[in-house]
């Protein structure tokens, strides 16, 4: 069965129409010198002027990143992974959960990075972040910019997430405009692109909350956003193989889960994002513990995507598919980074894969425009896990019957279009979105030296 229309797709075409606090101990202040006057730690260097691109990542994970942002009620630690923690709380705060109706008293703290100016002037961006959220804890994450025009946006809400369900209901929150741009699901798209108004710079503000009265906290290893100016076309030039290479990931069919708990989005066809995000976890040898599958029906065949796709799904959007959750999902195993970013080319996913690091990306296409699928689909996301002799695609594709069905070669042509074309046709002949290029990478806190080269090369770190 293919994959059903996500809501994402819904939420795009409306804009169209509308135009743990002991992971680490403080380190001494004069460790830190460097940063300790705020009004000087700048994002850039003075006299900075930025290359024009069409992706601009910015993470901040290193002491020194969390110590030059600007705190109210946070502490930067230190240790393997550095991060951010609760120190003293700035006050108290009451939520009502959207999702259940219940309200309940939270202790915060914020964090607030330093403005960053994007080398990609942006009409998209999308923020991503790696953290870990006990239960009685959660976080939000903005987003507040300034326009070409010298205009500032509002802070704009890009998640609200914990890792449980137990404490709040995971949600993104939708609808929220300034005007001239809008934030829908995990996406700040400017609503007029055409117009040339552009995001040139933004900071993000992250608020840690928790249950009052407690030592509790949220630790965050990584915070950042991709920045984005992918323009129209319905088709990108063709890439050049590079040498064949396949890495062994293990397979999972989302088909196989059609009907079970309707309460996460029905299974099957709507687990596509969540069955290859543990794809990729259970590659890097990391897997939910038997306390984590209790609650899956035993009778079910693979637990852990079940428990993907609740850790996973925004009771927002009623789905599994919000790419910034689908990350973090993947950075609550231990020592693990993941991003959501967009690659240029092919030629990108093969540096990567040569590295040992597979890819998940989204494309859409029809039935006709990738031979061997089976299927047509507004949104899907696969594992690309190598690349034949000849440049053609091998993929870990969820829409299968079965896990053994799990693994497709496509044509490289076919498929390096669908997935970076930002136009194209549906059945009927409508012009409808792609996502240019989108995808997540879920990759060890301490890559190998070969591997750090591969993600620096293609801009994460």
């Amino acid at each position: 069965m293919p994959p059903a229309t996500p809501r994402r797709t819904v939420l795009a075409a409306a804009l169209a129409a509308a135009t743990a606090a002991t992971a680490g101990t403080a380190v001494p202040a004069t460790a830190a010198e460097a940063c300790a006057d705020r009004e000087t730690c700048t994002d850039e260097p003075p006299g900075h002027a930025p290359a024009p691109g069409l992706v601009d990542n910015r993470f901040w994970s290193t002491y020194t990143d969390w110590r030059c942002g600007t705190p109210a009620g946070t502490r930067a630690v230190s240790g393997h992974r550095p991060g951010l923690v609760i120190d003293t709380p700035a006050g108290r705060t009451d939520y009502t959960d959207p999702h259940t109706g219940r309200t309940a008293t939270w202790e915060y703290a914020r964090w607030t990075s330093p403005v960053h100016t994007s080398t990609a002037p942006a009409t998209e961006v999308i923020a991503s972040w790696n953290a870990d959220t006990p239960a009685g804890t959660w976080l939000q994450v903005e987003l507040r910019g300034t326009y070409g025009d010298g205009t500032d946006t509002p802070w704009f809400v890009m998640g609200r997430w914990a890792a449980g369900d137990a404490d709040i209901r995971r949600t993104s929150v939708d609808d929220q405009s300034d005007g001239k741009a809008s934030v829908w699901t995990d996406t700040f798209s400017v609503d007029d692109p055409a117009s040339g108004l552009r995001l040139v710079s933004y900071r993000l503000r992250l608020t840690l909350h928790r249950t009052p009265g407690t030592t509790l906290t949220p630790t965050v290893w990584r915070l950042g956003a991709m920045a984005s100016d992918v323009p129209d076309r319905f088709t990108v030039p063709a890439s050049t193989p590079g040498p064949g290479h396949e890495l062994v990931v293990p397979r999972y069919s989302q088909n196989i889960h059609v009907g079970q708990y309707p309460e996460y989005d029905n299974g099957g066809e709507a687990w596509c994002s969540p069955t290859s995000s543990q794809m990729i976890v259970e590659y890097w040898g990391r897997r939910p513990s038997a306390d984590d599958l209790a609650w899956v029906d035993p009778s079910y065949a693979d637990p852990q995507v079940c428990h993907a796709a609740r850790s996973t799904y925004d009771y927002q959007y009623a789905g599994c598919g919000n790419w910034p959750f689908n990350a973090a999902y993947a950075a609550t195993y231990p020592d693990m980074n993941a991003v959501v970013t967009r690659l240029h080319s092919l030629t990108d996913l093969e540096t990567l894969i040569r590295a040992g690091i597979p890819a998940i990306t989204s494309q859409s296409f029809r039935k006709d425009e990738l031979t061997g699928a089976g299927y047509g689909t507004s949104g899907h996301l696969m594992t690309v896990i190598g690349f034949t002799a000849d440049g053609d695609v091998i993929a870990n594709d969820p829409a299968s019957p079965n896990d053994a069905a799990v693994r497709r070669i496509y044509r490289r042509r076919e498929w390096e279009n669908i997935w970076l074309r930002t136009k194209r046709y549906d059945a009927n002949g409508k012009v409808r979105g792609g996502t240019g290029g989108v995808c997540y990478l879920y990759f060890p806190d301490r890559p190998t030296p070969v591997q750090r080269k591969a993600l620096e090369a293609v801009g994460v770190l």
